[in-house]
């Protein structure tokens, strides 16, 4: 269902998607409704940025725009019934990396995409990740590193969480991350690109929830 909030955030139009906010929660509308909206919004961004209208910069702008609007509107949805998310998912650049601006993408988007996400930062060690999936019951991590001196931090993190004996769906990422580097570490699937993650992580929901 389309609606100006979904339309302004579809637009990036920064000032009347908080003008609306700021209408719609003084009239009572439902916290997790207007995240909805949001939501639809950022998928008509992926779209966008799929079909070269939008650029990266428009992409990172899109995931600053949705965490500000988690921001206004979370302490509202704790009593409001909001929608489950789908999934838990850790997300990680790993240990020896310290640039996090890929990472930040997908966990914004995955936000955005209603997944409840724990993101332990920077220079993660492989035993972080794995107490990490074992506190927070996560079925996929992420994995991110952007050189190749990543690789052996990512197939150690990898090992770390299989040895929990979890049902973990594990996904890496970078831009040197290829098919050969994905089968190297041992994760299930490698994410081209921050969209391409997300949809990693809904096909792998969907099937974890039709198994319900």
């Amino acid at each position: 269902m389309d609606s100006p909030l979904t339309t302004a955030v579809a637009d990036l139009d920064e000032d009347t998607v908080f003008e609306i906010l700021r209408t719609e929660l003084d009239a009572g509308t439902a916290p997790s409704t207007l995240l909805d909206f949001a939501r639809e919004g950022m998928t008509i961004v992926g779209e966008r940025f799929e079909n070269g209208e939008y650029y990266l910069s428009d992409l990172i702008m899109s995931g600053e725009l949705f965490k500000e609007i988690a921001q206004m509107v979370v302490g509202e949805t704790a009593s409001d019934g909001a929608e489950e998310p789908r999934a838990t998912v850790v997300i990680a650049t790993v240990e020896g990396y310290v640039h996090d601006i890929g990472k930040d993408i997908v966990v914004n988007l995955l936000r955005g995409a209603n997944y409840e996400v724990v993101d332990l930062g920077v220079n993660v060690p492989a035993a972080r990740v794995a107490e990490a999936v074992q506190e927070s019951q996560a079925t996929i991590v992420g994995l991110s590193g952007l050189l190749t001196i990543a690789f052996d931090p990512m197939k150690q993190t990898v090992e770390a969480v299989r040895a929990l004996n979890l049902p973990v769906k594990i996904m890496v990422g970078g831009a040197p991350v290829t098919e050969a580097v994905r089968e190297y570490v041992g994760a299930d699937a490698r994410g081209a690109d921050a969209l391409d993650a997300v949809k990693i992580a809904d096909e792998w929901s969907s099937v974890a929830g039709s198994r319900r």
